[in-house]
């Protein structure tokens, strides 16, 4: 294995634990902030790693399947484990593909990614599996999307943003991310 590889198997590892022990932590500490439809889950702001390494991409997604494990016994877990991970795997693409779009030196079109897919997907989940008993109806669909949508922005213009400037200005993506 080289330097290079083993690098990029242990960022992805260290985020997806990060990811895991935020979110299952959060929900133990404050029950259902991370895990309702109208959630602030602070591990999200770890989205924002994607803009610097592709190792967040692999390592967001896992670390987004083990929280949702998690949330079995709240009912939400298996269907999370699906709709929850693929947001995540999506917006982290997205994120990682916009990561040099930048509007005043800000990555805004890759930080509302995180928000799109989840809003979307975790949407369609709730509205779907929950609310319609395995129906469709696109007004709640489009106020549940709105809800997680509304919660994935919060969690990414309170903290992700801040989180971003402060790591560009001290330049952590060079000394800790490569």
């Amino acid at each position: 294995m080289t330097k290079k590889s083993t690098a990029y198997l242990v960022q992805g590892a260290v985020i997806a634990a990060l990811y895991a022990v935020l979110t299952v932590g959060q929900n133990m500490l404050l029950p259902g902030t991370a895990s309702m439809a109208v959630q602030f889950r602070v591990a999200e702001v770890l989205t924002v790693l994607a803009l610097y390494t592709r190792a967040a991409i692999p390592g967001l997604t896992i670390g987004c399947i083990i929280a949702n494990i998690s949330s079995v016994t709240a009912g939400l877990g298996f269907y999370d484990m699906i709709f929850g991970s693929a947001a995540t795997l999506l917006a982290a693409i997205a994120m990682y593909l916009l990561r040099n779009v930048r509007i005043k030196n800000l990555p805004l079109s890759a930080v509302l990614m995180p928000a799109l897919f989840n809003g979307i997907f975790v949407g369609f989940e709730i509205d779907f599996f929950f609310i319609g008993s395995m129906s469709f109806n696109f007004v709640d669909f489009l106020i549940q999307g709105g809800f997680v949508a509304l919660g994935e922005l919060g969690v990414l213009f309170v903290l992700g943003l801040p989180f971003i400037v402060i790591f560009e200005k001290r330049h952590l993506n060079d000394k800790i991310l490569k």
